[in-house]
């Protein structure tokens, strides 16, 4: 009994291996995604402050008027820039959340189909166990009463 549930599970068992793999390898892609946003952020980040730091090198030199406009409006599109690749990790931590959350299931799923697989097997080695005691039992009876009957 236990042999043919066992051997209808394996299928399934396999499609939760496959399963639990394809989830774990997205977590990877995401967790991959997240570095490299939170990479771009941060050399965004010093990026700026780069330009900052030359801006005051700079302005201690004196500087015109378009120079400064231009050097506004270039700190402006950097804070956007920053802004929108903050945004874009933001997203790509939830989405790495998601996964993570997704590969919790099937894997819990997966050791849930382990472990009654595991018990189906116990089931059977019990019952094959009892069964052989039960068929030493009887020959050891039959031996038993064979010495007896003829002395």
């Amino acid at each position: 009994m236990s042999e043919s549930r066992i051997r209808r599970l394996t299928p399934v068992l396999d499609i939760a291996l496959d399963e639990e793999r394809k989830a774990a390898g997205m977590l990877g892609d995401c967790q991959r995604q997240l570095d490299d946003a939170q990479a771009r952020l941060r050399d965004l980040e010093f990026y700026c402050k780069e330009y900052q730091n030359g801006w005051t090198q700079r302005g201690q030199q004196g500087v015109g008027r378009d120079w400064l406009l231009n050097y506004q409006r270039f700190l402006a599109q950097m804070q956007t820039a920053i802004d929108q690749q903050h945004q874009t990790v933001v997203w790509h931590q939830q989405s790495l959340g998601k996964a993570r959350e997704v590969w919790r299931q099937r894997y819990q799923r997966l050791e849930a189909m382990r472990k009654l697989i595991e018990r189906y097997q116990q089931e059977a080695r019990v019952r094959a166990d009892k069964q052989e005691q039960k068929l030493l039992d009887e020959l050891s009876q039959r031996a038993f009463d064979r010495n007896r009957n003829n002395p």
